[in-house]
């Protein structure tokens, strides 16, 4: 006889943290995502330019504008990357595998996100 599993907690699909972890998570009906998550989101999108294919056709100060919000959405996405890996690796996650979902060899892997494991 199989034991009833325990609910899983809902948890943001792209940092991870669960809903204690947070101050608010909009859950739909596939996926999650925090507030924090939503803040990045939204600085990406402050730093797109509408219209524009371009980039050599985009104006100085339109194109200064857009680089602190970019500069903030790979940030964010560095601590995702970097705290998914982390679970990975707390869970036994090889680099060679971790590597190769990444298009990158082992070493490469474990240069670039080992934090002393």
């Amino acid at each position: 006889m199989r034991s009833p599993q325990a609910p899983i907690e809902p948890s943001c699909a792209f940092c991870g943290k669960g809903q204690r972890e947070v101050t608010q998570l909009v859950t739909g009906p596939t996926a999650s995502i925090c507030d924090a998550c939503v803040a990045v989101c939204i600085r990406i999108l402050a730093g797109t330019l509408p219209g524009h294919t371009d980039w050599k056709e985009v104006p100085n100060d339109m194109l200064l504008g857009a680089l602190k919000p970019t500069a903030a959405s790979v940030d964010a996405a560095r601590k995702t990357l970097g705290a998914r890996i982390d679970v990975l690796r707390r869970r036994g996650v090889s680099w060679t595998t971790i590597g190769g979902a990444l298009g990158i060899s082992r070493q490469a892997a474990w240069e670039r996100f080992s934090r002393e494991d």
